[in-house]
């Protein structure tokens, strides 16, 4: 016999796994039953809407954006290597972050979205410097452009081995200090 907690953890675990490879927007709540073995209310009883399953799998994510975004911004360096390694320890929620809640601008107020934007735009300003050039503004976007879809698309890989290749990707696209 399970308990609620059991359950709860079975179902972030199917559904962890189903948004790393399906998408947000292209998982629903009876694809997790099914992944469980329960049905769509059950489910439901313990995370209704949809949205509070994407809030707990953000959640550990949540606290190491404000570690991230609490380190010193002086050594861009240093920040390109604790931004990868983030990415590549919660790749199995990047997709969930980058592609399907932060996709648009107008998320509302309070949203998962607008908190992910948020920590988007703070690593672009503090990759891109104070008033970024064009090429400056370009290769910041691109490096968490290659970030988003480096751990999206490499679930299958080891993480130390996406960690390294993302941080030598990182380094080389940094924009040089303005």
């Amino acid at each position: 016999m399970t308990t609620a907690d059991d359950t709860r953890s079975r179902i972030l675990a199917a559904a962890r796994e189903l948004f790393a490879e399906r998408g947000y927007a292209a998982t629903s709540l009876s694809d997790i039953a099914a992944a469980v073995g329960l049905t769509k209310t059950a489910v439901a009883y313990h995370f209704h809407p949809k949205d509070r399953l994407a809030s707990e799998l953000l959640a550990p994510a949540g606290e190491d954006m404000i570690t991230l975004l609490g380190a010193d911004a002086g050594d861009r360096e240093e920040l390109v290597t604790a931004l990868v390694s983030f990415a590549a320890r919660h790749r199995a929620v990047i997709r969930l972050l980058l592609e399907d809640l932060a996709g648009s601008d107008d998320a509302p107020p309070g949203s998962p979205g607008e908190a992910i934007r948020t920590f988007r735009n703070e690593i672009f300003n503090r990759l891109a410097g104070p008033d970024p050039d064009g090429p400056a503004r370009v290769r910041s976007w691109a490096l968490l452009g290659a970030l988003q879809w480096g751990v999206a698309q490499t679930m299958n890989l080891p993480e130390e081995e996406v960690e390294t290749a993302l941080l030598e990707a990182a380094r080389a696209i940094l924009p040089p200090a303005g």
